[in-house]
């Protein structure tokens, strides 16, 4: 019997058991168990451990500390504290060691606002069709800050294309603004870009952003 294959697949297992598991207990009692380690492309990212089953969450952008985040499921740590939110409207407060640390009343709203999902739509109306090789960058930033840039390989894609992002609030400074910006590329040149960058809040609140691209002058001359 090969045994090889068995084994190639084994591997990823194999490395998740060999992870060191930080203990941290929570302000409800309970306790998580979390490794941190890096995905095939080097990204950071943190392992939840629970009696069942595993949860990995990628690492994003964070004003402070780390945020790793998958879906509605957040992850904060800094320094020896760390702020779980499962995704379900529950957040837990925890730490490193044996002692729980004390919850307060305000710290719960604080936490659950602390980030803002951005997300929308890229189009365009010029009839020219995009080769396959064309890749949709996508960036948000406040004021002259860039606070998240993206890149999506379109690969026959259809407008419009839709994009999220996940934004520490305490990045966008005390006016809390915010805008989105795109342009669409193909082997290192420019076909379409957005001509203003478009709001992306209103009062403070995520809002949806609908970005219109125009035609670059080159590709408008086709």
């Amino acid at each position: 019997m090969n045994l090889r294959p068995l084994l190639l697949l084994c591997l990823p297992l194999l490395a998740l058991a060999n992870d060191d598991r930080v203990a941290y207990t929570c302000d409800n009692g309970s306790r998580i168990d979390i490794s941190f380690s890096a995905d095939f492309s080097g990204r950071p990212q943190a392992t939840l451990h629970f009696a069942d089953e595993a949860v990995v969450l990628p690492q994003v952008p964070a004003a402070s500390g780390a945020l790793y985040r998958q879906d509605d499921i957040r992850l904060h740590t800094k320094g020896d504290d760390a702020v779980f939110e499962d995704g379900k409207g529950n957040l837990r407060r925890c730490s490193r060691g044996a002692v729980p640390p004390r919850p307060t009343p305000t710290a719960q709203p604080a936490a659950s606002s602390s980030f803002v999902d951005i997300a929308g739509t890229v189009s365009y109306l010029a009839r020219i069709a995009l080769p396959p090789h064309a890749i949709l960058k996508i960036r948000i930033q406040s004021g002259s800050r860039i606070l998240v840039e993206q890149r999506y390989e379109l690969e026959g894609a259809q407008v419009p294309i839709p994009f999220s992002a996940t934004v520490d609030r305490d990045l966008m400074g005390k006016k809390a603004t915010a805008t989105v910006s795109a342009r669409i590329e193909a082997g290192g040149k420019l076909l379409f870009a957005s001509a203003k960058p478009f709001p992306a809040l209103k009062n403070g609140q995520p809002i949806p952003v609908e970005v219109l691209l125009k035609p670059a002058p080159q590709a408008r001359d086709r």
